[in-house]
C-alpha cells in the first residue's frame, strides 16, 4: 500500500470544545494540501471561539471551503481567506456561525449540516456531501492553487457565494474585487491587525491576499452584497464586508480553480497558469496524491500493527504541513520563503527531524528567518507568520534552529548576518547596523548582570538553552570570547535552584525566589508549572541530577510519569500535551536508566497518541507533536539542540529505511539509513543490544553525523529490562 494511503486527516480535528477537552483538542484541519503548501483548502465548520483552522470535529454544519489555514494551532487562529460556498435558491447573507461579525438579518444563514459519515479526508483530498443543498463538495490543491468541485443532485438555481470578508479570528479590513468576465474573478485582500486574527490582533499580523478564481461554466448573474444588503451592479467593488453571489441556474457541476499569491495579482495569475491550467480535478488530485506519496517515502516502514502504520504516516504527513512556502513558482531568489514556524514548539523534535528528513526545508526557513530579522532589524522570529514576529511565546527560537542547522552543517544561509543578529539578541543590544534593534531578550539588570528575567522561571530557561547554543555556535566560528560569555551564562542555571522548595523557581528583581506554594505552583511558568519547568535544563541533565540529588532527581521522574493520564488534555504531571515536557522520557538514557526510556517512551507513543479526531492529547502545534512521535518511532530523541547527539529508545516498526540528501548529509556509508529490530518492537519494547554498522554501540545515542551517514542500525530486543549499553 503506498504511503498516503495510511494518511487520515481527521485524526486531531477537534477544536475548542469544553466537554470532551479532556480527550482532545489537536486542532488540525481535515483538508486538501500538497508538502509545504500555501494553499491549504479546507472546510470550515466555525469562525468562533478558540478554532484556529475553522474546523472543528464536534460541530455538525458547514459555513464553506477556504483556501489557507493554519493547523494545531491555538490563540484562535488566523487566514481562512476566500470562503467558497454552494448553495441553492436563496440564502440568509451570513454564513450563521460566524462570531466575528454581527448578523442582523434572518438567523439560520446559508450553512449546511453534513454527517461524518459521509466525509473523505486523505492526503490531498477532502470530499463531503451538503445535507440542506443536496451537493457533493470536493476539494484538491497544488502548491499554490486550489481546486473545488460542486456536484448538485436535482436544485435547478445553483449559487456559489464567495465571502471575501472572512479571516479566522477576524476579518479582513479591505476587500478589492473585480469581475473580469462570466467565469474570472480577480482581487486584493488587505487584513491588518486591526482586523483581528492570530491572537486577536495581539500578534500583530498583517498581510495582503491576492487570488484570480476560474469558473469551469460561465455564472448568469454575479451580484455582490455586503453587511447583508445587495449593491448595484457593476464589474468592481471594494468595500469591507463584500461577498459575491454567483448564479448558474441548472448548471449541476460546476468547478472552481483558485490561484493565490502573497506578492502580486500578476503572481496569483501566474500560479494559477502554471499549476492548474485545465478544469481537470480528477488530475489535480492524483497529482496531489503523487506528491504527497513521494515526500512520504522519506521513510518507509515495515510491521504489522496497522494502527500503528496510521499514527505514523499522519503524523509524517503533519510534520510535512509546514513551514509552508511563501513565494511565487516563479520567484527565482536564491531560496524558497517559508512562513508559520511555531519556533517554541518545533525546535525541539520537529526541526531535528526535519534536518535528517528535509534539510532543504530547514536551510530556506533560516533564510527565510534571518532576512526577516535584517529587514527588521530584530531577533531571529521566534513564532513568525506572514514575515512577522507575533511575539507568541518565551525564548529565542529563532537562534536555536540556526545554531543548530549551522552546526550539523545545514549552512547555505548567511551566518555572519546571522550570527550578528543572535549576538545583538542574546546581548539585548540597543543598535545593529547603526540603526536601532529590537531584541527579545530583557535589557534589564536582572537579565544582563543576574542572567535570570525577573518573575519568570519559563523565559530564564529558555534564553540559557539560548546561550547553550550560541556558545557552540561562537566555539564553531572562532568567536572565543563570545564563546567564553555566554558558556558562564549557561553554567549559571542552577543559581535558579531553591533549595528550600527543591525546584527551580522564579526570581524577584532583587535575586530572592518568589515565595511558590509547591510544586505545582504555575507563577512564572509558561504553559507549564514549576514541577515540570524544573527539568528544563537539557544540556546538564547530569549537573541537574546532582543539583536535586540524582536518586530523588530520578524519583521525581519516575513520580511525573507515573502519575500522568498521557491521553489528556492537560496533566499537572508529565504533560505531553504540551512542549515544556517533550523529550523527558530520554533523560533517563543519560542518567543510565535505559530500560526506563524504553518503557516510558512507548507508553506516551501508545497512549498519547489514537485514531480518529480525538487522537491528539493535545495542539497539534504546526509538527511538533507529530515529530515527537515520529521521531520516537524511528527510535530516536534530539534532547538539546546543538549537541547532535540523538538518544536511543526501541523503534515502533520491525523495519525502517530512511532516505538521506546528498546534497546535505555526508552518505560516507550509504544514501540510506536502514533501522532493524529482530523481534517485533510491538512485543519486545526492550533494547538487548544495538549494533550500528556492524559494531556494538556502546553509548544509548547515534550522533547527527553517524545517522546521516547511512549504514544500519540492528536493534537487538528483549521482553525484559537489560540495561546492557555502556558496558
Amino acid at each position: 500500500m503506498r504511503s498516503s494511503c495510511y494518511v487520515d486527516t481527521i485524526i486531531g480535528t477537534v477544536g475548542d470544545e469544553q466537554e470532551t477537552s479532556m480527550h482532545g483538542g489537536g486542532k488540525t484541519h481535515p483538508g486538501a494540501t500538497c508538502p509545504f503548501g500555501m494553499v491549504q483548502l479546507s472546510p470550515d465548520t466555525t469562525t468562533s471561539g478558540d478554532n484556529g483552522t475553522g474546523y472543528n470535529y464536534c460541530q455538525n454544519t458547514i459555513e464553506g471551503f477556504s483556501f489557507n489555514h493554519m493547523s494545531g494551532i491555538g490563540w484562535y487562529g488566523d487566514l481562512g481567506n476566500i470562503q467558497v460556498m454552494p448553495v441553492c435558491s436563496d440564502t440568509d447573507l451570513r454564513s450563521g456561525s460566524n462570531d466575528e461579525v454581527s448578523f442582523t438579518k434572518g438567523g439560520l444563514g446559508w450553512k449546511s449540516p453534513f454527517k461524518h459519515e459521509n466525509e473523505i479526508t486523505k492526503a490531498g483530498y477532502y470530499s463531503v456531501y451538503l445535507d440542506r443543498y443536496l451537493v457533493k463538495c470536493e476539494a484538491s490543491a497544488t502548491l499554490h492553487c486550489g481546486i473545488l468541485r460542486f456536484l448538485f443532485d436535482t436544485c435547478i438555481d445553483n449559487r456559489l457565494i464567495i465571502n471575501l470578508s472572512r479571516r479566522i479570528a477576524g476579518h479582513v479590513d479591505l476587500e478589492q474585487v473585480e469581475i473580469i468576465d462570466n467565469s474570472t474573478i480577480e482581487g486584493k485582500l488587505t487584513c491588518t491587525k486591526n482586523g483581528g486574527g492570530f491572537g486577536r490582533g495581539n500578534g500583530g499580523i498583517g498581510y495582503n491576499l491576492y487570488f484570480r478564481i476560474e469558473l469551469s461554466c460561465n455564472f448568469k448573474e454575479a451580484i455582490a452584497f455586503e453587511n447583508e444588503e445587495f449593491l448595484p451592479i457593476c464589474d468592481k467593488y471594494e468595500g469591507n464586508d463584500l461577498h459575491l453571489l454567483l448564479k448558474f441556474g441548472s448548471d449541476d457541476k460546476i468547478t472552481l480553480k483558485c490561484g493565490i499569491s502573497y506578492t502580486s495579482i500578476e503572481g496569483a495569475r501566474a500560479n494559477l497558469k502554471r499549476e492548474i491550467e485545465s478544469f481537470d480535478f480528477d488530475k489535480v488530485r492524483t497529482d496531489a496524491k503523487d506528491s504527497w506519496d513521494k515526500a512520504l517515502s522519506t521513510i518507509e516502514i515495515e510491521g504489522e500493527n496497522e494502527t500503528d502504520k496510521t499514527l505514523f504516516y499522519t503524523c509524517l504527513y503533519h510534520t510535512m504541513l509546514d513551514p509552508r512556502v511563501h513565494s511565487d513558482a516563479y520567484d527565482k531568489g536564491s531560496f524558497t520563503r517559508r512562513t508559520m514556524f511555531s519556533g517554541w514548539d518545533v525546535y525541539r523534535s520537529q526541526f531535528p527531524l526535519l534536518t535528517i528528513t528535509n534539510p532543504k526545508c530547514v536551510s530556506d526557513t533560516v533564510s527565510t528567518l534571518i532576512e526577516i530579522g535584517v529587514k527588521s532589524n530584530s531577533s531571529l522570529p521566534k513564532w513568525e507568520l506572514m514575515g512577522i514576529d507575533s511575539g507568541c511565546m518565551v525564548g529565542d527560537s529563532g537562534l536555536i534552529v540556526m545554531a543548530d542547522a549551522y552546526l550539523k552543517g545545514i549552512c547555505d544561509f548567511d551566518i555572519n548576518k546571522g550570527y550578528e543578529i543572535c549576538v545583538s539578541s542574546k546581548k539585548s543590544k540597543s543598535t545593529l547596523w547603526n540603526k536601532e534593534f529590537k531584541s527579545v531578550c530583557p535589557k534589564d539588570k536582572c537579565y544582563l548582570e543576574g542572567g535570570y528575567v525577573k518573575n519568570d522561571i519559563s523565559s530564564t530557561l529558555e534564553l540559557l538553552l539560548a546561550d547553550y547554543c550560541m556558545a557552540n555556535l561562537s566555539k564553531r566560528l572562532g568567536h572565543v570570547s563570545d564563546f567564553e560569555y555566554f558558556k558562564s551564562r549557561y553554567e549559571s542555571y542552577g543559581s535558579n535552584y531553591n533549595s528550600h522548595l527543591g525546584f527551580m523557581c522564579p526570581r524577584e528583581e532583587n535575586g530572592e525566589f518568589y515565595p511558590i506554594k509547591d510544586r505545582y505552583d504555575h507563577f512564572g511558568c509558561v504553559e507549564s508549572n514549576i514541577f515540570q519547568q524544573s527539568f528544563f535544563v537539557p544540556y546538564d541533565v547530569c549537573g541537574l541530577a546532582k543539583l536535586f540529588g540524582k536518586d530523588r532527581f530520578i524519583s521525581l521522574l519516575e513520580e511525573l510519569f507515573s502519575r500522568s493520564d498521557f491521553s489528556r488534555l492537560w496533566n499537572e504531571d508529565y504533560n505531553h500535551s504540551n512542549e515544556p515536557c517533550h523529550n523527558l522520557t530520554h533523560y533517563f538514557n543519560i542518567l543510565g536508566l535505559y530500560d526506563r526510556t524504553q518503557y516510558w517512551t512507548r507508553r506516551v507513543q501508545k497512549e498519547a497518541y489514537r485514531l480518529g479526531a480525538f487522537g491528539f492529547c493535545g495542539n497539534e502545534d504546526v509538527g511538533q507533536l507529530s515529530a515527537w512521535y515520529v521521531l520516537s518511532a524511528i527510535g530516536f530523541a534530539q534532547i538539546c539542540p546543538t549537541d547532535n547527539k540523538y538518544y536511543i529508545n526501541t523503534p515502533l516498526f520491525k523495519s525502517i529505511s530512511i532516505r538521506l540528501d546528498e546534497h546535505y548529509h555526508k552518505c560516507n556509508v550509504s544514501s540510506n539509513l536502514e533501522i532493524r529490530c529482530d523481534k517485533n518492537p510491538d512485543e519486545f519494547i526492550y533494547i538487548s543490544s544495538v549494533y550500528f554498522n556492524g559494531k556494538r554501540l556502546s553509548v544509548p545515542y547515534l550522533t547527527y553525523e553517524q545517522i546521516t551517514g547511512g549504514g544500519v542500525v540492528e536493534f537487538n530486543l528483549s521482553d525484559k529490562p537489560e540495561n546492557t549499553f555502556g558496558e
